[in-house]
């Protein structure tokens, strides 16, 4: 993907859980066209839930475009990733999330997670970037280098092939 001007590729990790989730992630595949140009798609991943674990199998997925909505000067600004975690509730809300009602780590309709904003490095109290699970979960990381091979950790330079390889399986398999 050539990045459009200074716009900055995202990266953003959907699940569901909850309802028919299949259709729920590729519905909201389609509602993210909405916020990220070029969008991309990677497979579908049926997986294992990690801490709460009983409870359905979740429907995983990664997709990758570029955010075009500048709300500061620079493509990889805070106000910018903000703006965009602000879409992302309202498009989570609209397929039935409700944050005030659902436990840790549970069941849930949709969830879409930022897991990488251009080069963008952010550890605020309500976001962090690259998400701070991230190098944890294969069910991220493997949608993720679908879309991405050569994906690198902001800041760190770590590879995140060599992240996934080295966890466990976790129960994801590509579908």
């Amino acid at each position: 993907m050539e990045n459009q001007v200074d716009f900055p590729l995202v990266v953003l990790g959907l699940g569901s859980n909850l309802g028919d989730s299949r259709l729920i992630v590729l519905d909201a595949i389609k509602a993210l066209e909405e916020v990220l140009a070029e969008l991309r798609a990677a497979s579908l991943y049926e997986t294992e839930p990690l801490h709460v674990t009983r409870q359905a199998s979740f429907i995983n997925t990664a997709v990758a475009g570029f955010y075009s909505e500048q709300v500061a000067q620079g493509a990889s600004d805070p106000l910018s990733a903000r703006a965009l975690l602000s879409r992302i509730n309202e498009i989570e809300a609209r397929f039935g999330r409700d944050r005030s009602r659902e436990r840790r780590w549970g069941e849930r309709p949709l969830d879409i997670d930022i897991l990488l904003f251009g080069g963008l490095v952010l550890n605020e109290d309500s976001l962090q970037i690259p998400h701070p699970r991230l190098k944890e979960r294969r069910f991220a990381l493997e949608p993720l280098l679908e879309l991405l091979p050569e994906a690198k950790e902001p800041g760190t330079g770590i590879s995140y092939r060599v992240v996934c390889d080295l966890l466990p399986a976790q129960g994801v398999s590509k579908i």
